[in-house]
């Protein structure tokens, strides 16, 4: 192939090799997207619905559950599609599609839990001007900014991959499309425009991370200064669900696409993506609506809520019989 006009479509690198375990990896796939379907379905609906929720934190919550439901409809169903029917092929559009979501949606949801991270900041290091910083208006303009900015990086790097001559085949290392799978396949020296953007988009992740870490540093430090057990409790459990979000997301990311290549091997590089592409986003709603008693009630009276129809209908229609 001379370049990327002649490829009409991509091969994706196949979940297992035997009929039984692509069964087996559709099973889980199917369970992993179901978690995370249901679980953020539940908590954009609790947001929605329960008034008291309507606070930064449960706004930024919301936007965050968003970003996990566009990340799990990017990758999952083209997966499940071809363990189902033991295919490999995507089409270039498709992955074109693929690319600019995933890096849409995995952008997104880093900007909102950096800015999770600096609401939580100013919730205990400065409440008595967490009203004034972040306010309704403040709260929809750090959402907009975040979702604006993850925008214009993934039509950068969509834009840029695919604007490449592609010469060494079309066979991907990934069951996804990603922008370092579709460099490897350049082979003009025009790709260093993209890894130019590659290694920008980490300065500005490594930044963040900087930022995430210097905060909590501050948020600890604060915690301790509580003198009630009772304080630093409430403290701590209001913290504890970003920073174990945060942990899974950053470690498993980095490690990813920063690990020497003396340890890759295309079975680890699998795992791995899996592992941040597909685990935190059934996680997430997980380990929020464990540690926050909030968020359990709203879910709760949400669930109640509608199955009072249910059983309303199943009891008339029994009464009827």
């Amino acid at each position: 192939m001379s370049n990327s006009s002649a490829i009409r479509h991509f091969l994706l690198l196949p979940l297992a090799d035997t009929r039984q375990l692509q069964l087996l990896h559709f099973c889980l796939l199917l369970a992993i997207s179901l978690a995370a379907l249901l679980g953020n379905g539940l908590i954009i609906s609790a947001v929605a619905c329960g008034h008291h929720l309507h606070m930064p934190m449960f706004f930024f919550l919301l936007n965050l559950a968003l970003s996990d439901l566009g990340s799990i409809c990017t990758t999952v169903p083209k997966a499940m599609h071809n363990s189902l029917w033991d295919t490999r092929d995507i089409s270039y559009f498709g992955c074109t599609a693929q690319v600019f979501c995933f890096t849409f949606f995995m952008s997104a949801e880093f900007s909102l839990l950096t800015i999770m991270c600096y609401d939580r900041y100013v919730s205990i290091c400065k409440p008595l001007h967490y009203g004034t910083l972040l306010g309704s208006r403040a709260c929809a303009h750090m959402a907009a900014a975040a979702w604006a900015s993850s925008f214009l990086h993934a039509v950068l790097h969509t834009a840029n991959t695919f604007s490449l001559p592609l010469c060494h085949g079309n066979a991907l290392g990934q069951f996804f499309c990603e922008v370092p799978q579709i460099l490897k396949l350049s082979c003009s020296k025009s790709y260093l425009r993209e890894l130019g953007l590659l290694v920008l988009s980490a300065l500005l992740f490594f930044a963040c991370s900087v930022f995430i870490v210097f905060s909590y540093v501050q948020i600890f430090r604060a915690v301790m200064r509580i003198p009630s057990e009772q304080g630093r409790h409430k403290a701590f459990s209001t913290c504890l669900p970003h920073l174990a979000v945060l942990s899974l997301f950053i470690s498993t990311a980095y490690f990813a696409y920063l690990k020497p290549p003396s340890i890759s091997s295309p079975s680890l590089d699998l795992a791995l993506s899996v592992l941040y592409s597909l685990l935190p986003t059934a996680l997430n709603p997980l380990i929020y609506s464990l540690r926050n008693q909030e968020l359990k009630d709203a879910l709760g009276k949400l669930v109640t809520a509608t199955s009072e129809p249910i059983n309303s209908l199943f009891c008339y229609r029994a009464c009827r019989i």
